[in-house]
C-alpha cells in the first residue's frame, strides 16, 4: 500500500496518521477543549463527554455544557423553566462534576443561559 493510503477500517490521528487502538471520547474532547481555550482540557473532557452521566438523561436532553469559565461551569438550557430549574439542581450538579473531576479540579459555580 502506498504510503499516503490508509488501509480501510483504520482510523488516523488529528493529522490522519495511523493510530495505535481507540481514544476516548473525554480524552479527545479535553484536547479539542484545550486548543479552543474553553477550560481546562481534563476538566472539559470529563464534564462534557460524561455529561448525560454527569446529569442524567432527562436533564441532558435541555441542559448542554457550553464552557468552564475560570471556577465557574456555564451551561445553555432550551427554555427558561429550565433555567429555574437548574438554578435549584445546581448544588447537586456542582457536587456531581466534584465528585468525577476531583474537589480541587471542579467548577465552583454554574451559570445558565438560555438558548432556543
Amino acid at each position: 500500500m502506498s504510503e499516503g493510503r490508509r488501509r480501510p477500517g483504520t482510523r488516523g490521528d488529528a493529522r490522519g496518521r495511523a493510530g495505535e487502538g481507540t481514544v476516548r471520547f473525554s480524552d479527545a474532547l479535553g484536547a479539542v477543549a484545550s486548543r479552543l481555550g474553553v477550560g481546562r482540557a481534563d476538566i472539559v473532557g470529563t464534564v462534557f463527554g460524561g455529561w448525560e452521566d454527569l446529569v442524567g438523561a432527562p436533564v441532558a436532553a435541555h441542559v448542554r455544557p457550553l464552557r468552564i469559565d475560570g471556577t465557574t461551569l456555564v451551561v445553555a438550557v432550551d427554555h427558561p423553566a429550565w433555567a429555574t430549574q437548574i438554578r435549584e439542581l445546581a448544588p447537586d450538579i456542582l457536587r456531581r462534576v466534584a465528585e468525577a473531576c476531583g474537589p480541587t479540579q471542579a467548577p465552583e459555580r454554574l451559570e445558565v443561559r438560555v438558548r432556543r
